[in-house]
């Protein structure tokens, strides 16, 4: 028998040791667990329901807990896929301060979780800004935030699906010409209200095809007063303070540090990352031409963006966002507004701090300077929105500017008048109400001709929101063009339904994102077209429209290497997909630029027919459905898109593709006289198409104007099915076409 050594008894007996202590450690107090039972927290819940870092121990998913810590009376969630939402969500926490002094905690509800929304305080409020995306869905970031409210079987802390002391507010923002006009806000209202909680005040809902400030201006004043008497707060409480403080930093500050318009850290450092909507990839433009006949008074661009080795992937059917600049002319004409114009004073470099970042966030990248945030930060090409004028009334040059503008700001008729149809920018009407006599808008803005203002530039990064990204169908597909993303964009300009000066013509409008696109198709192709100076506009003829210019060089020159123009773009994903199965009809609708994502599915079916003919030969798609396009515009010789593209496809699926065009300034016309849209011709081929839907489960996609075309097409639908059904278009019709959505076999890609 061997002997044992005094170590391995040492060792034998610290186990043991060891063994009683973990069977006794519930009634050792030094093992006691924070927890009631001892046991670890699950999913973010202690046993007993408490949310990890209730008490401040630091669950950053959390928003009682900060709310406690941070002492909010207010949590705001916003909904949003464009920044809207979010800006309105800014607003009402804002007003909540001047209004009552209540501090607001304002959440990406991405960010956070919901399983103790039943703990919010009782002296709290919940509000609820959502937007209505797409089909009636949620936006990105609010899919979570509806999943857990709809769902009865989802337990908040207290283990049931109950919010009984929740005190809410909701605010949607939604198109009337869409189907699923606000259905988010409803919805957000209907579970919230089946769970036990109560609303404050009337649940808003905001129009953007006719004007959402004014629904929204509407909605809050009567809103606010339901919620001072629910929370017993009294108005008059709050004061006006600042949400930011800009500071000008010496004038040696290292350069390299400053954002000249980067859209990130990675950006200004020109390190590698991953390129999404926080850090747009600088795409090299490889070709840009025009799509419309030459000498017309339109413009339809098609652009190639060089994706190759960014990392940046893409199906058909999603959407690219551009991200632009403000155009010469106003970047020069605000600056001149706010006394910033003098070269010194405009690329003076600045450090912004929020006085609150739960509240208010700094919207951009700093340190940077007052030309950089005005050309690339901040959106100052939008109609300037009637509330943010009485903000600005006290910094007024003079008592009648001042007037002026208070009278814009609260008469809601005179703000329609003259800033909504004649389209003025912040810029524009600053210089309006504080001009003599009407001013030129046409005229190079410069501090002889501007009146200043002493606006103090922190209001206006409080006012303005960010400017955001375009976006557009990419008209491509990855699978012929794996290197490249395609866009197919109309450029945006029209005259303003009534002119600020008697004598003049209304103004033309240009948009931000198309006016950008076509600055870089000119350069690209080194074309020379009249264009408006870095500081004005050169020669004015009264009645030519001049596209603004635009710093497309980027900053630090960024956007210009090797004579190669690059624009920053990123992907955004879409649910807008053709069905898998080859076999399957597809039926498509794209007047205009509603063609854009069908170029791109016809070309995902092109290299899909050819990959199928190599492997099985020239009778591989003797089987597949039908794909139709019905496609119109205003003549064939004019603006007929790709036009040479069509008969290629075609070619290539054998028969499969037929395109059906309606060209509504040429004949043949109906018979009444009228001119023929897609919608006649679908109507035109409804056996076909009825008998496509109802019995071999056709996919239907819609891309373009919602007001007009996609709203016309879904009634000549509704009579096609109704038909095909044995009934009317008011019952068997919509109850089909409704089945169809449903089904996700209607899809649409439609703007207003």
């Amino acid at each position: 028998m061997a002997s044992v050594s005094t170590s391995d008894l040492v060792l034998v007996s610290l186990g043991l040791v060891i063994a009683a202590l973990w069977f006794l450690r519930d009634s050792l107090p030094f093992f006691k667990s924070s927890s009631p039972s001892g046991k670890p927290a699950l999913n973010g819940k202690a046993p007993n329901g408490t949310a990890k870092g209730a008490t401040g121990g630091g669950n950053p998913r959390d928003f009682v807990a900060k709310m406690k810590d941070t002492k909010k009376r207010l949590v705001i969630f916003y909904g949003s896929q464009t920044g809207t939402a979010e800006e309105y969500a800014i607003r009402l926490a804002k007003e909540a301060k001047a209004r009552f002094g209540l501090s607001s905690l304002v959440c990406d509800p991405e960010e956070y979780d919901f399983d103790n929304l039943d703990q919010t305080p009782e002296d709290c409020a919940a509000i609820f800004v959502v937007a209505t995306y797409g089909e009636g869905e949620p936006t990105d970031n609010a899919v979570t935030l509806m999943e857990n409210l709809e769902d009865e079987s989802f337990e908040f802390s207290g283990g049931e699906h109950k919010l009984e002391n929740l005190r809410y507010v909701v605010f949607g923002l939604g198109n009337r010409t869409y189907e699923h006009y606000n259905e988010i806000a409803r919805k957000v209202d209907a579970a919230l209200e089946k769970a036990g909680a109560t609303r404050i005040g009337q649940r808003g809902e905001g129009d953007d095809d006719k004007s959402m400030e004014e629904d929204y201006l509407e909605w809050k004043d009567g809103m606010w007063e339901d919620f001072a008497r629910v929370m017993n707060v009294e108005e008059g409480a709050g004061s006006d303070t600042a949400d930011f403080v800009v500071t000008e930093l010496d004038k040696e500050f290292a350069q390299d540090k400053v954002y000249l318009g980067e859209l990130s850290a990675r950006a200004l450092t020109r390190t590698k990352g991953i390129h999404d909507a926080k850090n747009p990839y600088p795409a090299p433009i490889k070709e840009a031409r025009e799509l419309f006949a030459v000498g017309g008074d339109r413009n339809c661009i098609h652009v190639e963006f060089d994706i190759e080795g960014s990392g940046l992937t893409y199906q058909h059917g999603d959407h690219v966002g551009v991200w632009p600049t403000n155009p010469d002319v106003e970047v020069d004409r605000l600056l001149c507004v706010l006394g910033l114009g003098a070269p010194d004073r405009r690329n003076a470099v600045i450090g912004i701090e929020s006085l609150d970042p739960t509240l208010a966030k700094v919207p951009f990248p700093v340190p940077t300077t007052y030309q950089t945030v005005l050309r690339h930060y901040i959106d100052i090409s939008a109609t300037a929105g009637r509330q943010s004028l009485s903000a600005l009334a006290k910094h007024a040059p003079t008592p009648e500017a001042a007037e002026r503008l208070q009278q814009l700001s609260s008469d809601k008729t005179l703000y329609a008048e003259v800033v909504g149809e004649g389209s003025l920018k912040l810029g524009e009407v600053l210089q309006l109400v504080s001009s003599p006599i009407p001013p030129d808008f046409s005229a190079a803005p410069t501090t002889e001709n501007v009146t200043p203002w002493s606006i103090p530039f922190d209001l206006i990064v409080s006012l303005i929101p960010r400017l955001q990204p375009r976006y557009y169908s990419i008209s491509s597909s990855p699978k012929l063009h794996p290197g490249a993303i395609h866009i197919t964009a109309v450029v945006l300009k029209y005259q303003a339904s009534k002119s600020h000066h008697p004598e003049r013509d209304p103004k033309w409008v240009f948009g931000v994102g198309t006016n950008y696109i076509l600055n870089l198709k000119l350069a690209h192709n080194g074309e020379t077209s009249p264009l408006m100076a870095e500081m004005g506009v050169e020669e004015i003829v009264e009645s030519v429209s001049l596209p603004p210019r635009y710093a497309i060089e980027g900053p630090r020159s960024a956007y210009f290497h090797e004579k190669v123009y690059r624009v920053p773009i990123h992907v955004r994903r879409s649910t807008f997909r053709l069905p898998t199965n080859p076999k399957t009809p597809v039926i498509m609708i794209g007047p205009g630029t509603g063609v854009a994502p069908f170029r791109g599915f016809v070309q995902e079916r092109v290299a899909l027919a050819k990959r199928a003919i190599e492997k099985n030969g020239p009778d591989a798609l003797v089987d597949w459905g039908n794909i139709w396009l019905f496609y119109g515009c205003r003549s064939s010789k004019g603006d007929f898109l790709y036009a040479d593209e069509w008969p290629y496809y075609a070619d290539q699926l054998k028969g499969k593709f037929l395109m059906h065009t309606a060209f509504s300034r040429e004949t043949p016309r109906k018979p009444d006289g009228g001119k023929v849209y897609v919608q006649d011709l679908i109507w035109q081929q409804k056996d076909l198409l009825t008998k496509a839907i109802l019995e071999q489960k056709a996919y239907i996609y819609i891309c373009g104007d919602a007001k007009g075309m996609a709203h016309d097409v879904e009634e000549k639908l509704m009579q096609m099915l109704g038909e095909g059904k044995g009934g009317s278009a008011e019952v068997e019709g919509a109850a089909e076409l409704k089945l169809l959505k449903e089904r996700s076999r209607l899809l649409l890609d439609v703007w207003s």
